[in-house]
């Protein structure tokens, strides 16, 4: 577990302690090398009473003895790190953002591009690795591509326009001073809208020829920060390729399942997208929790038509620390093993 000291990481950790599949044999950190697991978060949250002695090694891959790797390091540090542990052999699972973009690194929601880890053997092909990078959206990305692929498949999809209203967590803990963000919304993030507009082109498109083609839609992106703690509250207004009846779309939303549910993942929740019926819902403080796995659903409410022909508008809202991120990782790694990639 690369970064397993900050909040994403404590998040892997708390997931991972309990996991049927998955044990942890060495964490990594910063500036905490050296110190143990439980010295590390001392002021920060709980560490698991099974990992509270292990120690916090560098990030150094000849120092590390394990079959997978996750990583929640930041950008910066994981554009170097990374390809360091592909190298050396390791299946490598990231939330980071420092590869998402190349066309040779799979981007991955696993019920919906599975398909996608393909591109694994023309990584290892064309860098000559014996590992590779498989890496997660943005955690903003995650609670509206998810619900877009149900309507792209059933009704097909020509622009996207989405609102975020993201948690503070999502900034990390230094992320965002209390003075700038009590009693305030934030209307700018940076960097998040271009994330939040390309990262869905690439997970909804098609794999040809060993690359992936995007998926012709624009998406516009508006991302704000909100005075909540966890759970990524989203409008989002899609335009369909045909108008369809309003309970169409709610069915198509609410009926989707993927191959994670098909082969019943441990972390993989039975119905991945809950609509609500509740004109009020969902709610972070009362929602983001959801699911059998908590925090691995999507939740959707306020479903309804646009004033225009094929228009809908729904509102979504994601766990930003689990199923955007060390959810999805742990979700991927274990679609990984069912495909036997990690011999």
């Amino acid at each position: 577990m690369l970064g397993a000291t900050g909040m994403v990481g404590q998040i892997y950790v708390q997931m991972l302690s309990r996991h049927p599949w998955f044990e942890i044999r060495a964490v990594t950190g910063n500036s905490t090398v050296g110190k143990t697991l439980g010295e590390a978060y001392r002021g920060k949250g709980h560490v698991p009473e099974k990992y509270a002695d292990l120690e916090v090694l560098p990030s150094d891959p000849a120092k590390i003895d394990a079959d997978l790797v996750f990583s929640c390091l930041p950008t910066k540090a994981a554009r170097e790190v990374e390809p360091k542990f592909a190298a050396a052999g390791f299946p490598v699972v990231s939330d980071s953002s420092a590869h998402r973009y190349l066309p040779d690194v799979p981007l991955i929601i696993p019920e919906v591009n599975p398909e996608h880890l393909d591109l694994i053997d023309v990584q290892r092909r064309r860098r000559g690795w014996d590992g590779y990078i498989v890496t997660t959206p943005n955690c903003t990305t995650v609670g509206f591509a998810l619900p877009l692929k149900p309507l792209a498949d059933d009704f097909g999809l020509k622009h996207v326009n989405v609102v975020t209203m993201q948690a503070v967590s999502g900034a990390g803990y230094n992320g965002v001073p209390s003075m700038a963000i009590l009693g305030n919304i934030i209307p700018y993030i940076e960097g998040e809208e271009a994330k939040v507009s390309e990262e869905p082109r690439k997970i909804l498109g098609k794999l040809v020829d060993s690359e992936v083609k995007p998926l012709d839609i624009t998406v516009d992106a508006t991302c704000m920060r909100a005075p909540t703690i966890v759970g990524h509250l989203e409008a989002v207004q899609v335009e369909l390729s045909r108008d369809v009846p309003l309970e169409e779309v709610v069915a198509s939303l609410a009926g989707f399942t993927g191959l994670p549910q098909k082969i019943e993942l441990p972390t993989a929740p039975r119905r991945p997208i809950r609509v609500f019926s509740e004109e009020e819902r969902p709610q972070p403080r009362l929602d983001s929790d959801a699911g059998e796995v908590p925090g691995m659903v999507i939740s959707v409410g306020r479903v309804r038509k646009g004033k225009r022909p094929g228009t809908a508008m729904f509102v979504t809202l994601s766990h930003n620390l689990i199923r955007g991120a060390a959810g999805s990782a742990i979700l991927t790694a274990e679609l990984l093993y069912a495909l036997r990639r990690l011999d």
